[in-house]
């Protein structure tokens, strides 16, 4: 089987591991589940195996769910629950263990994308899920793509639904994991004074059947997921919320036990129909997704703010930041702090600390993810081109435009000496300025991409530059 014809999703479970064989039309050419360790070692070890058993080398992609926070944007395990690979870099491990492009994400935001292509919310672009099972898991898409915010966003089990309810690891009390999840089920039962041994189902028969306190039961669980699905309607007002997870088709029953109420926040809520599947397809179509990215060039974007020291381009850096969004990698933001902490830096161990914040500039861009934008404010020259070739490669980026700032010498020269008493100490001093106007007399652009000729002694039109970025970009 060729690579093109299909991908390896990974479901790392509470109970079990699942991996399977995913086409790009999201069915299941094959699939495995084998019992998961907590042990993080040990789990590593097996989705390694898992993989291999899949054919992993063969894959066209791979992609992992994993439960806990997870980075949306960089596939960082920031922290887990009963399984907790918070200290191993996943993704990377992954991709050079088999060498095909690796996604990592939250275990439900696998599920929803599951959801979305094949099941419950199929034809969707705006809906939610929780999966409801020891914990609670979530996940949010807004047209037809995952929410992740700063980094991991749809920590749904951790909205607030009780004030003074019961504490939760997060920190909180009252999240709606520690009041409609099944470990919180089983408080309840406890409450209403039923033993251990019995079973959630004998108790939704019987509120079924008008068992007064059997219905107190359900009201009691389904109440706080009611409140939670109603903020989430009026926060997000998806399309359809989707109820998953082992207890995902008990909390769709309990809700029919809480009196109708006319508030504004209806929304359709459906249970979900891939079962223990959604995980595994969803991985597996978000890693198909990410290998056709990479197959059409959709790498990084970098915009590079060229100059001279003094030639004015930190400021356009920050305008330009400012419109977009995109982050600022200026070559004196990460060496400066190194030279607030070292003392007695002369001039050539501070050529040593630029090279490494180069280095280290496009080593952040290299973990960004697939489709971000970089400004990056230095002076280009000071290390050969092909220097920056390398970079530019190994960061992932396949666009890339120049802005050249430059003024005329002496002003140049002027600029820098009326700024040297803001230089931390180890940077060039005030005999740099001779050869600093040489410099500017001689520099000239990288151009590795499109070039924009800025003056930066005439008035900037921030705006105009922008539209030339991105419409180069296109």
């Amino acid at each position: 089987m060729s690579p093109e014809d299909f991908a390896i999703g990974i479901d790392v479970g509470g109970t079990n591991m699942r991996a399977a064989r995913i086409s790009p039309s999201g069915e299941i050419l094959r699939k495995l589940s084998i019992a998961v360790s907590r042990d993080p070692a040990v789990a590593f070890g097996l989705i390694k195996d898992l993989i291999r058993d899949m054919g992993g080398a063969g894959a066209r992609a791979i992609g992992i769910g994993i439960p806990g926070r997870v980075d949306g944007w960089t596939g960082e395990i920031i922290s887990g629950g009963f399984l907790d690979l918070s200290g191993v870099d996943l993704k990377q491990q992954i991709a050079n263990t088999f060498g095909r492009p690796t996604l990592v994400a939250n275990d439900c935001s696998m599920a929803l994308i599951g959801e979305s292509r094949r099941g419950a919310a199929k034809g969707l672009r705006n809906a939610v899920m929780m999966t409801i099972g020891t914990g609670i898991g979530g996940a949010v898409m807004e047209s037809g793509q995952i929410v992740n915010g700063r980094r991991c966003a749809g920590q749904l089990g951790h909205l607030v639904v009780n004030l003074g309810g019961h504490p939760c690891p997060c920190g909180q009390r009252g999240c709606i994991e520690t009041e409609s999840s099944g470990t919180s089920l089983r408080r309840h039962l406890n409450e209403a004074g039923y033993g251990h041994e019995v079973r959630f189902e004998h108790v939704l028969q019987n509120a079924e059947s008008s068992d007064e306190r059997a219905i107190g039961v359900m009201r009691a669980w389904a109440g706080p997921l009611r409140a939670a699905i109603n903020t989430l309607s009026a926060a997000f007002d998806p399309d359809v919320v989707v109820l998953g997870g082992g207890m995902g088709e008990a909390a769709i029953r309990s809700l029919d036990f809480l009196p109708a109420l006319q508030t504004w926040y209806q929304v359709d809520v459906r249970l979900a129909e891939l079962g223990d599947d959604a995980g595994v397809i969803g991985s597996g179509l978000a890693a198909l997704d990410l290998a056709a990215d990479l197959g059409r060039g959709v790498g990084k974007r970098l915009v590079m703010v060229n100059g001279v020291p003094a030639s004015g381009k930190s400021g356009l850096a920050r305008s330009l930041s400012e419109k977009t969004g995109w982050p600022v990698l200026a070559l004196d933001t990460v060496k400066n702090p190194f030279l607030e902490l070292i003392e007695g830096v002369d001039r050539t161990f501070n050529r040593i600390l630029g090279r490494a914040s180069y280095k280290s500039i496009f080593s952040i861009i290299k973990e960004a993810p697939v489709g971000s934008t970089f400004i990056v404010d230095a002076w280009f020259g000071f290390q050969p081109i092909d220097v920056l070739r390398e970079h530019v490669e190994m960061a992932g980026v396949t666009k890339l435009v120049e802005l050249w700032c430059h003024a005329p010498p002496e002003v140049v020269g002027e600029r820098y000496e009326s700024r040297s008493g803001q230089r931390l100490p180890g940077h060039p001093g005030l005999a740099y300025v001779p050869e600093l106007i040489k410099l500017a007399r001689k520099a000239e652009p990288c151009r590795l991409g499109p070039v924009l000729d800025v003056d930066t002694t005439s008035p900037i039109d921030a705006d105009k530059i922008l539209t030339w970025a991105t419409d180069t970009f296109e």
